[in-house]
Formats: C-alpha cells, structure tokens, sequence
C-alpha cells in the first residue's frame, strides 16, 4: 500500500525557486513531464474551459498542473506519499508544521525574503514560488489496515512566478484544491474550551440542537437566534455552463454558532439535510457517553470500535475513512487545529449520501 511508503524509499528533489522542483521544470510540456517522472500512471485528470489542466500520479504522490498549452506551471507535492522536497537544506514534506514554519522563516529572514502567509493559516512565500499546507497524518493499525491520526503534517505547493504571488486565486490551482469560499485563517487555530461549549441534544436522522432536518433556510437561521451566515455555496445544474440555470443553495456556513448547514432541494426549496458542528469551535455534543466534538480522533475512533466489537453498535464507514454509526447518518469528522487534529461530526437524516 502506498500508505507503507517508509522515507527511505521515497524520492528526494530539491526545490529551485520559481524554476521548478525535483526533475521537473517549469514549462515542460506533459510528455516531458511524463519522460521525467518515469514510468507513471495517470490516477485522475480535470481540464477547465480554458485550456488549464490539472493530472495526478498517485504513485509518485503529486499532482501537475498546466497552462494552456500544456505548459507545467505548478506541482503539488502530497504529504505522505510524495518525494521529500527539501529547500536551503530543509527537509518541506510529512513534518511537524509549526516546525517547517519556524525553519522557513529562519531561511527568509537570512536571505532578505518576505514570508506571507496563505487561505489555510500556513508560509507563502511568492519569492519562491512556495505555499505550505497541511493534512491529517494516517498510519497502518496492527491489524494492518489505515487509521487516522491527531496529528497535521505538511505538504507543499510549487509554482512558476506568473502563479507566485497568489496561487490560491488563481483558476489553475483551484483545478487541484479550490478553497475559494472557505473561511480565511490568518495563521491562528482557536479552540473553544469544552466549558465553554453549548451543550447540543441529537437525536439521530431527526435533530440536532435546535435544528430539525427538513427545516427550510429561514427556519435555520431563526432557530440559531437570527444569525446571518458568514458564507454560503451553491452551485448552478450544468458544470460546463457555469451561469445556466437555477443557482442551488447547497450549504450556509454559520461562524458564531460553529457549524455548518447543507441542504437539499425538496418540495420547491432548500431543505436542511445534514449539519457539520465544527470541531474547533462547535457546540458539544454526546452520544452514549462520548464527547463527539472537540476530542483526538484517535480517543473516538478507538472508543466507536469498542462499542462496535461488544456488539452495542455497528460501525459505518464514509468515503473519507469517517467512522461513524450504522443506522444513524453520523460521521466522525477531524479539523486542523495548528500542529494537530480535533474531532468535529456531520449529522444527516436518513436520505443523505456523505461524499466527503
């Protein structure tokens, strides 16, 4: 499994600002990517309207992505699974983050260079073509098959100088991973102490708080003391036309209250359809004597399976490796906070399908 990947075998490249990382240079074309990566296989690929394209190796852990004219412009390193990039003698890739940010800091201050700071909280440095990010950590169980972890590690973004000075915003890297309309963090990862939490019932496919499935967006919003949603998505029916038909409403993000509303079309509007309570700042909720918000993943994941092994549950699994309750719709979700990950759930009614 690509999961067992030790360091030893992975590759090691070295990041040339603004020119390119590892074998790969900026301006190659896909067939001299290709020629350079080696014998690869494509695992996905996305083309926008533009020309802009984006192809992953799963195998060699990164993702390409290409002007128009199928001209590389930019490579996505994965956290555990790509080469180790390293920068100035620093190793970039499957590291603590507050530690590859005091390293790369280091580095600047000596050279004169200006480190901002990107859409997620972590480094972006334009002068070198270099936005950090970073993902839960993942490890093989003794029983051999892949758990979650509580800590955050890091992965990286290169890019040619015509994407360096905001690469976020730019239409070919939200190909890869657009986080446009999520939240900006400014480099802070608050977490609400568990006092300090409202304390939420739930009551599975039917409620949670005061929030009832089936409420429409106004009913939402009245329910949570009239508070206006810092942000809302949607999206409109057909992809390739982007502005044809009847934009959907699809989710309301509400910051003061810590969660998330989705909704679904039924019977001529948005209904509420499932709720995510953030993990950082969300109410408190418990089921069978479990805080589900807040926790190490790793204490929730342990403590679902031991009730599933005594026979008092059976374990649901969603398509990002959530556990969760059988019959229940409820997925244990994770949320960065700094160096490591907390707990936060999505709760659904009956007809929703979690797709991550």
């Amino acid at each position: 499994m690509w999961r067992d990947r030790k360091p030893e075998d992975r590759r090691r490249w070295v990041l040339d600002p603004l020119e390119g990382v590892g074998p790969l240079r900026f301006g190659m074309d896909r067939d001299e990517v290709r020629a350079a990566l080696g014998e690869v296989s494509v695992s996905s690929s996305q083309a926008a309207l533009d020309g802009s394209f984006r192809e992953s190796y799963d195998d060699m852990g990164l993702t390409a992505l290409y002007v128009p004219g199928m001209l590389l412009a930019g490579v996505a390193v994965h956290a555990e699974t790509g080469p180790q990039v390293s920068l100035a003698g620093g190793e970039l890739m499957d590291r603590v983050p507050s530690e590859v940010s005091a390293a790369l800091h280091r580095v600047a201050r000596g050279q004169g260079v200006r480190v901002g700071v990107n859409r997620d909280g972590d480094p972006e440095i334009a002068a070198w073509g270099l936005s950090m990010g970073a993902v839960q950590a993942w490890e093989t169980s003794a029983e051999g098959y892949p758990a979650r972890t509580d800590r955050a590690i890091t992965q990286a973004l290169v890019v040619a100088p015509e994407l360096a000075d905001d690469p976020y915003a730019t239409d070919l890297v939200t190909l890869w991973r657009d986080i446009r309309e999520e939240p900006v963090n400014t480099g802070g990862w608050p977490v609400t102490a568990d006092q300090d939490r409202a304390r939420w019932e739930w009551t599975p496919l039917e409620v949670v708080g005061p929030l009832r499935f089936g409420m429409t967006v106004d009913e939402v919003i009245a329910a949570l003391g009239d508070e206006e949603p810092a942000d809302r998505r949607g999206s409109f029916p057909h992809y390739a036309f982007r502005r044809y038909g009847q934009w959907n409403l699809e989710e309301e993000r509400f910051d003061g209250a810590g969660l998330t509303a989705h909704y679904r079309l039924r019977d001529g509007g948005p209904r509420l359809a499932a709720v995510t309570v953030h993990g950082r700042t969300g109410p408190q909720v418990v089921h069978d004597g479990m805080k589900l918000i807040g926790q190490k993943v790793t204490a929730l994941d342990a403590a679902l399976i031991e009730r599933a092994e005594r026979g008092d549950m059976s374990l649901a699994i969603g398509c990002s490796g959530d556990l969760g309750i059988h019959g229940c719709n409820m997925y244990i979700r994770s949320a960065r906070a700094g160096d490591g990950m907390v707990s936060e759930a999505r709760f659904c009614d009956a007809d929703w399908e979690d797709h991550g």
